[in-house]
């Protein structure tokens, strides 16, 4: 991995909608125990406070001065300015707030800040499911690598990310990999985000549970519901992983069908996969159904489901044979198999964010003193 022997240290931030990953990076490993606040989504002040004395707090760790700070904020944002947009899951930023700035004049140091949802990608590409998922087809002898990557994350919302040949892409707007974006296959007048988050999971429990929202246990008790390891309604706990899965897999196979690359999961859902990733895996492979009556792929390429061992062995087994050459004696090896691999999170969103953040920041540091250096 590149900037593995880098001396420097990266103070880095996740930002979600109920708390704030605090973290310090050198030569890829966390120096200290992450630390983690609540993020105050009601209150602007009370929220920067806290960005601000969770950084003090790290920064009180350290052996020397950090390099910079390198953030991942949920979108919309101008990254490059370094500020935050009106946040559906932190209601409290609204109309613009200059967070960059703002920690570059506290902290003295390169304020970096992208898509939280980009750096997981990012991170899982350097350290997580795609290093792995290669590692696993040397060791089969299957010649077939990997190196484009979709994040996805799905808990308070849903979030995306896209690296295409190592390069994590950023858009003209900041606004690339918005998977949330994506029109919700269920309910077509809605985003797939209302479908598939923590809200989305509670609704149609109480939907189809006939009990009030407010009443409604958490996803993750749904989820030990769906398991039958705890008492509820187990139907409506099912149905509610099923709608998530089907309207997750519709929207990943969107943005697989113009990335051809390895889907990644993570985010406080992600931990429920045993009772939707094999149903999200199906709707990707699901078929249309063309004007004239005949059965099209959804894709161009199979998703594979790597949770499953089955599946999985399927996967990393080459699919090699001779063809010949036409008008020719001549034969050439040939695996026509497209095929692409979904998974959960190796490194837990928190660490692939944290990841993601260091060798990004590392990369606008190296950057800048080229820029410099070169006009001297």
């Amino acid at each position: 991995m590149k900037y593995r022997r880098d001396r420097r240290i990266i103070m880095t931030l996740d930002g979600g909608g109920t708390k704030l990953a605090f973290s310090a990076l050198r030569g890829g490993e966390e120096l200290i125990e992450p630390l983690i606040r609540p993020t105050g989504r009601g209150n602007l002040e009370t929220t920067l406070k806290t960005i601000i004395d969770g950084f003090e707090d790290i920064r009180s760790r350290l052996p020397v001065k950090p390099a910079a700070v390198s953030i991942g904020f949920p979108a919309p944002a101008d990254y490059r300015l370094g500020i935050i947009g009106d946040l559906e899951n932190i209601p409290a930023f609204r109309g613009g707030v200059a967070l960059g700035p703002m920690l570059e004049d506290h902290f003295e140091v390169p304020v970096i800040i992208n898509n939280d949802g980009d750096l997981f990608a990012f991170g899982e590409y350097l350290g997580g499911m795609l290093p792995e998922v290669n590692k696993m087809l040397e060791e089969e002898g299957n010649p077939r690598r990997y190196g484009n990557l979709l994040g996805v994350t799905m808990g308070t919302g849903m979030g995306g990310g896209i690296v295409a040949g190592g390069r994590m892409l950023e858009g003209d707007n900041s606004a690339q990999g918005e998977i949330n974006r994506v029109r919700n296959r269920l309910y077509t007048e809605t985003s797939v985000e209302d479908s598939v988050s923590v809200r989305g999971v509670r609704r149609v429990y109480a939907r189809e549970s006939g009990i009030p929202l407010h009443e409604v246990p958490s996803s993750k008790e749904i989820f030990d519901i769906a398991m039958e390891r705890r008492r509820g309604d187990l139907a409506a706990a099912r149905r509610a992983y099923t709608e998530l899965a089907i309207a997750a897999g519709d929207a990943i196979a969107n943005a697989v069908t113009l990335l051809d690359g390895l889907v990644v999961i993570g985010g406080g859902l992600s931990g429920a996969y045993p009772i939707f990733l094999s149903r999200l895996v199906e709707e990707m492979n699901a078929a249309f159904l063309t004007l004239s009556g005949h059965s099209l792929p959804r894709m161009e390429v199979t998703a594979f489901n790597l949770e499953d061992p089955g599946e999985l062995h399927r996967f990393l087994k080459e699919d090699r044979h001779e063809i010949r050459i036409p008008f020719s004696d001549r034969t050439i090896v040939y695996d026509g198999a497209k095929r692409v691999g979904v998974g959960i999170t190796r490194l837990g969103a928190e660490r692939a964010v944290a990841l993601g953040a260091w060798a990004t920041a590392l990369e606008r540091l190296d950057k800048v003193e080229r820029f410099e250096r070169g006009n001297r």
